[in-house]
């Protein structure tokens, strides 16, 4: 049952995403951005609610008093699609550094497009670093949060690798804090593979990490050190044998 469960929410992803793309396309571009965010909030909600309906896969959220009431960057662990979904609920009006083949999708990478993201070259080095601070200063002088995955890739459960800097940098370079993210959806939504396993994911937002001139290096080893102690901790219960929790 939970298979046949997962196929459908699967489904449903496919044509839901696919038909507010279509609807976004043609109506985003007369909408002011706070208005195509909150677009996209709806989008995403409805998804985690079906999500729960279908797949009996919830979520809790630990630390909301963590989040700044203006805007600053966040840096999330990725190990699923799960949290490409929970970040625009959790958090407020915000943009994403994503990886710059979306764009080229019909309609979704229209759609997204609309929605401000930093869309980047990840084998460009400096040059996405670069496009990332410069990009990501001008969304956060509009009012809007910069929402990065550091490892820059969906890891699996139990693993991490170094974080990338521009994040960091762009904190730095901008005077605003880096919040960090941890969860377990990677437990539940595994990076490969149908099945959705039923429970509670759960999101723990850490305390603001101060980043104005300090060294982008030394940011980065604070926040990863921060979010991988609280992935050893969000391990679910009888699955820490054989995990890598360094």
């Amino acid at each position: 049952m939970q298979l046949l469960a997962s196929l459908f929410f699967t489904l449903f992803l496919f044509i839901w995403t696919f038909l507010c793309a279509v609807g976004f396309v043609f109506v985003g571009p007369c909408l002011p951005f706070a208005r195509r965010a909150l677009v996209a909030r709806f989008w995403a909600t409805v998804l985690l609610k079906v999500l729960g309906w279908t797949c009996r896969l919830h979520y809790t959220v630990e630390g909301r008093e963590n989040i700044p009431a203006d805007n600053h960057v966040a840096l999330w662990k990725h190990a699923s699609t799960w949290e490409t979904l929970a970040m625009i609920v959790v958090f407020p009006r915000q943009v994403w550094v994503l990886k710059r083949e979306l764009l080229w999708l019909p309609f979704i990478g229209w759609s997204i497009r609309l929605l401000h993201a930093i869309a980047i070259d990840r084998g460009a080095g400096h040059t996405a670093v670069s496009q990332v601070v410069e990009q990501g200063r001008q969304r956060l002088e509009e009012g809007d949060w910069v929402v990065i995955f550091p490892e820059g890739t969906r890891m699996p459960a139990g693993q991490t690798r170094r974080y990338g800097v521009s994040g960091a940098l762009l904190a730095s370079e901008t005077d605003r804090l880096v919040i960090p993210v941890a969860h377990n959806a990677g437990y539940f939504w595994p990076r490969r593979g149908w099945l959705k396993k039923p429970g509670t994911v759960r999101v723990v937002i850490g305390p603001p990490i101060r980043a104005g001139g300090r060294d982008p290096r030394e940011i980065n080893a604070e926040a990863q050190e921060w979010i991988e102690a609280q992935m050893s901790r969000l391990v679910p219960e009888g699955r820490r044998e054989g995990l890598n929790l360094q």
